[in-house]
């Protein structure tokens, strides 16, 4: 016979933003070391700011497989819900830079406007969802182990 437990309502609301904040501090990160980078590279480094930019964001593509795939099985159906489109979001961006980005760089500001178009469509949209995340009314739930 299993033995019940109680799974906080402070926790559910944690696990539906922890991708979207984790998102959102990758995003904010590289954006900040690529636009250090291209301030102090010098004209014979101009690999600097992606070598100071791609890090955060590589590591967290790879640490977002493993929060995805943590929450995905979440017995609250809610914080699924919140981490699905979360994973939809960054994902879809990801793969859009990744495929647009080196025509991208041909816009006016180059490679920064290219991390710009990336945090304008991602920052804003997931600092919604955590803001409605938190306004979400849970409850504690009891599960069995």
């Amino acid at each position: 016979m299993s033995t019940p437990s109680i799974l906080t309502a402070a926790s559910s609301r944690f696990q539906a933003r922890l991708f979207n904040l984790l998102a959102i501090a990758s995003t904010l990160l590289s954006f900040g070391l690529f636009a250090l980078g291209d301030l102090i590279a010098p004209a014979k480094m101009p690999f600097l700011p992606f070598a100071m930019a791609l890090p955060p964001v590589m590591l967290w593509l790879a640490a977002s497989i493993f929060v995805y795939a943590m929450i995905a099985h979440h017995p609250n159906e809610r914080v699924r819900h919140f981490n699905k489109w979360a994973g939809y979001r960054y994902y879809t961006l990801v793969g859009f830079l990744t495929i647009f980005s080196n025509d991208l760089a041909a816009l006016p500001g180059g490679w920064l406007s290219v991390l710009g178009i990336g945090v304008v469509a991602l920052v804003p949209w997931a600092a919604w969802d955590v803001l409605k995340a938190g306004r979400e009314a849970w409850t504690d739930m009891e599960i069995e182990k």
